[in-house]
């Protein structure tokens, strides 16, 4: 006998090879077609039969149910529970087989929109407002599934849809999973074996593998496009009257940027002192003096939390609008935040003598590094006869950065670090610094990347004396108790370097507080310092009391983390693009490229000439620093990765490594 039954929604058929009991407690031990050992109650069975065989009866009762017609089936159907043995004769007539009653078994349990199941063997036809409503989803279902074969069809074929391409990049960075396009969108790429982005720029509905990696920065970082809403901006007259009271600085400032340098946050100047020495003035752009916290230009900055850097473009933290009304331009007198220091004739600074001004100050000059760098030299500086501008206020500042950088080393040596060298590094050491210049040629991106060594003069100059601005800053905010965002650098670990609120030092600049805000126009930390410290400049020892942020703020706090994330999440976009570049660069000659790398270390390397590291497993038991001349090829610009063949492998060079990045 076999036996005729429900598991898991599906029919099922048994055969019987032992039974006990009788009536509503019989059961049996039967074998499944499967071969599956099972029991069954009575409950449990729906149908009873001697013939046919089980797998002919399932056979051809799959066949039999897609001709069985529903609608008629829920008319024929009474209005109470029934039994399939009921329905049969109603459908089927009297003489209702086997193969009619499993068929009918198989419709009834794969139609739920017609009918509800009420227990085994047993079910109720759907109220007509349901069965409506149960068909028009069916139908829309259809039509769905029938469109995602059309979109699917096309993709595979390298058409995207135009209905979809509004969708494009969501399909791509943030998908909803359970739409028919994405669906269709994986179908296509699972058929094709591409992945999603190589499906994309197939279609064409993104142009590169350029536009898919900034594409998947812009929807993290910025989904409503990075583009500025033209109606923020500083309104003039609140400019005005803001600066109206400001002081003028009897001094000319100049900046030291390079060329493509449009946020011009600082500059310096040189004052002669009657007594002898100078005052070095360091003047920082002066937003805070406007924007306001919790101001619409506040919410946007809070927003970005800095300027984004990639190679070719950048995305500012404030509307250009607002940049040019506050960036120190040459030409006329700039709202600045002003920290003087006195240094003696022999360059020594006198750390009494700090002073913090908001102000107005001229700005004589932007010097720009590529035209004079090369010329400021130490014979220069000593000669009246150099053709360069402000020579004497080089020579000055020069002279007073050598020994505020002796002085930090000495203190890095106490932290148990090792002095770092003052000027150009060993010319034989990899160069950390790179400039990436993007151009059409052919009508092709083509990009040059050349290195730029640091520790030359004008760099040192630049770079300690907005080291000890932020170090004054840092300490003007501890002397006068107010918190502020400090960069602090302490011990060992993944959280050695940290943004914090308090004070703390910060060992690896050797210095005892460092709070960055020398660059207001580019950095969200900078410009909530600059507000802390333009209430010191304005209100002195009651500072503490019109401060923006009170001592242990916790929104501050707030700020701190998100900065420190956000900084981050920037730092390794800049990062992958600088490799999308690399990789560019390789494949420019349309051939295998041969260059030298150094293996650093577990067997990554970087090449030499360009700031691109790579794995390289030959390497891996060699000492760091080895070089080693390889060819590159097989360049992949999604998975920016390449193929690399090591062709020899030299003597090892000892590199001492330069300094640590701040």
């Amino acid at each position: 006998m076999h036996l005729l039954y429900e598991e898991g929604g599906d029919i099922k058929v048994a055969t019987v090879q032992s039974a006990s009991g009788a009536g509503d407690t019989e059961s049996w031990q039967a074998t499944s077609l499967s071969g599956k050992k099972i029991k069954l109650k009575a409950k449990e069975v729906w149908l009873r039969f001697e013939k046919p065989e089980p797998q002919a009866l399932m056979d051809q009762a799959k066949a039999l149910a897609q001709e069985i017609d529903l609608q008629f089936l829920w008319d024929c159907a009474p209005d109470e529970e029934f039994g399939l043995v009921d329905v049969a004769l109603e459908y089927f007539g009297a003489q209702a087989t086997i193969f009619q009653q499993t068929a009918l078994a198989i419709a009834l349990q794969g139609a739920p929109v017609f009918f509800r199941r009420k227990g085994r063997g047993r079910f109720q036809r759907a109220p007509l407002e349901q069965l409506q409503a149960g068909l028009a989803a069916l139908e829309r279902k259809q039509k769905e599934l029938e469109q995602q074969a059309i979109w699917q069809a096309e993709l595979v074929a390298g058409v995207f849809p135009e209905s979809l391409r509004s969708q494009a990049q969501q399909l791509l960075f943030s998908p909803d999973k359970n739409t028919s396009a994405y669906k269709a969108f994986i179908a296509a790429c699972t058929e094709s074996g591409e992945s999603p982005a190589q499906m994309m720029i197939r279609c064409k509905a993104i142009t590169s593998p350029l536009a898919y990696h900034q594409g998947m920065f812009l929807k993290a970082h910025f989904p409503q496009g990075s583009a500025h809403d033209a109606s923020l901006a500083v309104d003039q007259a609140a400019l005005n009257q803001a600066i109206a009271d400001l002081p003028l600085a009897d001094v000319t400032a100049f900046s030291i940027d390079d060329s493509g340098t449009t946020e011009i946050d600082d500059a310096l100047s040189v004052t002669a002192l009657a007594e002898g020495g100078h005052r070095i003035g360091i003047h920082i752009a002066a937003p805070g003096l406007v924007i306001t916290k919790d101001d619409p230009l506040d919410h946007i900055a809070r927003a970005r939390m800095s300027t984004v850097y990639f190679p070719g473009d950048k995305i500012t933290m404030f509307p250009d609008s607002v940049i040019q009304q506050f960036s120190l331009d040459e030409g006329a007198p700039r709202p600045a935040l002003s920290i003087y220091i006195d240094i003696n004739s022999d360059g020594v600074v006198n750390q009494d003598a700090l002073q913090l001004r908001a102000e107005m100050v001229p700005i004589g000059a932007n010097l720009r590094l590529e035209h004079l760098e090369h010329k400021v030299i130490e014979a220069s500086l000593l000669d009246p006869t150099s053709d360069f501008p402000y020579r004497q206020e080089l020579s000055v500042l020069w002279s007073a950065a050598k020994l505020l950088h002796a002085g930090r080393q000495e203190q890095r040596l106490a932290n148990g670090l090792r002095a770092e060298q003052l000027g150009a590094i060993d010319p034989n050491a990899l160069a950390r610094d790179f400039h990436f210049h993007i151009q059409e040629r052919d009508g092709k991106q083509h990009v040059d990347i050349t290195a730029r060594q640091r520790g030359s003069i004008l760099d040192t100059i630049v770079a300690e004396w907005m080291i000890y601005c932020n170090s004054a800053a840092g300490r003007l905010l501890a002397d006068h108790g107010l918190p502020g965002l400090f960069r602090t650098q302490k011990g060992w670990g993944p959280l050695r370097t940290r943004m914090q609120t308090t004070p703390g030092p910060h060992e690896g600049l050797g210095l005892d507080y460092y709070a960055w805000c020398t660059s207001p126009l580019r950095r969200y930390s900078d410009l909530v310092n600059q507000w802390q410290l333009i209430a010191i400049a304005k209100h002195g020892v009651t500072a503490k009391m019109v401060a923006p942020f009170p001592p242990r703020d916790a929104a501050l706090m707030g700020i701190a983390v998100d900065f420190e994330s956000c900084y981050q999440a920037y730092g390794e976009y800049q990062d992958r693009l600088e490799k999308y570049w690399c990789l560019r660069w390789m494949m420019q000659d349309d051939q295998p490229k041969q260059v030298f790398v150094r293996h650093l270390k577990e067997g990554m390397s970087r090449v030499e000439p360009i700031p691109l590291h790579l794995p390289i497993p030959e390497l891996a038991t060699h000492t760091r620093m080895t070089r080693a001349e390889v060819s590159i090829a097989d360049v992949d610009l999604l998975q920016l990765s390449a193929g690399v063949r090591v062709l020899q492998i030299e003597t090892p060079v000892v590199i001492e490594s330069d300094a640590s990045l701040t």
